[in-house]
């Protein structure tokens, strides 16, 4: 798993209610696929493979928000990604249960989007 200690670092100084379940999230998303690096950007913790996969939207407060830049692009055969803009798509998970429950619907997606990319 590619832990950035500077993502680390930032969710410490943030103190966001929610971090546990950010923290839950990253877990899942880094564990998916070895080859998933994390970063710092836009003032947020990005995910990365090949291009930006997702950003968590650190404003929200009451459900953990995490935006897939171009997830439009993304098979979701589970469902997901919500929206209908031209490129991204948005996750959302209300708590720990939440997370449990869509846990293998975002490693699907995850993994799509690595299948995506190298096949481009």
């Amino acid at each position: 798993m590619n832990k950035n200690p500077e993502v680390d670092e930032y969710l410490v100084k943030k103190q966001h209610p929610l971090t546990s379940e950010i923290e839950e999230v990253r877990k899942i998303i880094l564990s998916t696929d070895n080859r998933i690096e994390e970063t710092i950007k836009w003032s947020s913790p990005t995910f990365m493979y090949k291009g930006n996969l997702a950003s968590f939207f650190m404003n929200a407060k009451k459900f953990v928000s995490l935006m897939f830049h171009k997830g439009a692009l993304i098979n979701d055969p589970n469902g997901l990604l919500e929206g209908d803009g031209k490129e991204a798509r948005v996750a959302r998970f209300e708590n720990m249960k939440d997370i449990a429950e869509k846990k293998k619907a975002l490693q699907t997606v995850v993994k799509e989007w690595i299948k995506m990319k190298d096949s481009q």
